[in-house]
């Protein structure tokens, strides 16, 4: 078992608990992404947790520094404030290798040589959900994994390592949901091209920072019971969840930029303020003339949260 996924040189995990915020720095935060943060923030800060930012940065091809320094200043322009400086998960590698040595030492991850087209195309158990990894790469023989090896060679790629997982569902229980039993499978840890996967990333950098309540959009929920399953694995705390609804257009699809200026800086280059984007958010939460978080933090009651998806009529 992993007695700490941290570095010697980092300080322990707080005992009281942390919620958290993660966002990925592809371009600036629309207002469902916002609307998440608050959210995240007045759970954790009502259940006198810390509250964390963490700017989860490990995909190169998509994360953009200067978006990442905008999605800050955004975050404190609504009123939200954290504990302890900024995390980014670029500079967690060293934590994430421990993690992972651990789990190898204890045959707990192989190497899959499977592409994605393969993955797509194995035949897998009745019922299984889509995408699913059949466990091709799972008890091959040494010979076998040699010919893998060569087929890398050959492809010029190196060969993923996935979790060698010991059940089939795990249970969590989530603020909003209930109790959520879902599929477990052999999960990538780390990706052919050297990247740690986000499933281990996100659960050791949970870890190191205390965080025992995750609040983020409901389309992530089916990933809770394979990060609950592997931070049992690696002996750190399985988090309580809180899973809310996304935001969408007026047609039902995610908020995206087609649906206009959907951004806290799009909404202040139309004339808004932040206290008027806050208004929209607080409006959708049941909170009459909210203009910061704080408004959130001391009128919401999170047994009144709409399930439903929150429709952004960006003309109200």
């Amino acid at each position: 078992m992993l007695s700490s996924p941290v570095p010697p040189d980092e300080p322990s995990p707080r005992t009281a608990g942390a919620g958290r915020y993660a966002p990925s720095p592809s371009g600036d935060l629309h207002l469902g992404n916002l609307r998440t943060a608050v959210l995240a923030w007045a759970l954790a800060r009502r259940s006198g947790r810390a509250f964390h930012l963490r700017i989860e940065d490990l995909d190169v091809d998509r994360s953009r520094p200067e978006a990442a320094h905008r999605q800050v200043e955004d975050l404190r322009a609504l009123g939200l404030d954290w504990d302890g400086e900024v995390v980014w998960q670029s500079e967690r590698g060293a934590a994430h290798d421990v993690a992972i040595t651990d789990l190898q030492e204890r045959g707990l991850a192989y190497e899959c040589y499977c592409t994605r087209r393969e993955i797509l195309d194995a035949p897998r158990a009745p019922h299984s959900p889509p995408g699913a990894y059949p466990g091709t790469c799972r008890d091959l023989d040494p010979v076998q994994r040699e010919a893998g090896r060569a087929r890398m060679g050959e492809l010029h790629r190196e060969p993923a390592l996935r979790l060698r997982s010991e059940v089939a569902t795990w249970t969590v229980q989530d603020l909003f949901a209930g109790e959520v039993t879902g599929a477990v499978d052999d999960l990538v840890l780390r990706r052919g091209d050297g990247v740690v996967a986000y499933n281990l990333a996100v659960v050791v950098d949970d870890a190191a920072i205390g965080v025992d309540q995750v609040c983020r959009a409901d389309d992530l929920l089916s990933s809770a019971p394979r990060q609950a399953y592997l931070a049992h694995l690696l002996g750190v705390t399985q988090p309580e969840y809180a899973h809310v609804p996304l935001a969408v257009g007026p047609e039902g699809r995610r908020l995206a930029k087609r649906d206009g200026a959907v951004t806290l800086r799009d909404r202040i280059a139309l004339g808004e303020t932040p206290a008027d984007v806050m208004r929209r958010i607080g409006a959708s939460l049941g909170v009459d003339d909210c203009r910061t978080a704080r408004d959130v933090l001391e009128h919401w009651e999170p047994g009144t949260l709409d399930p439903a998806p929150w429709v952004v009529d960006l003309a109200g």
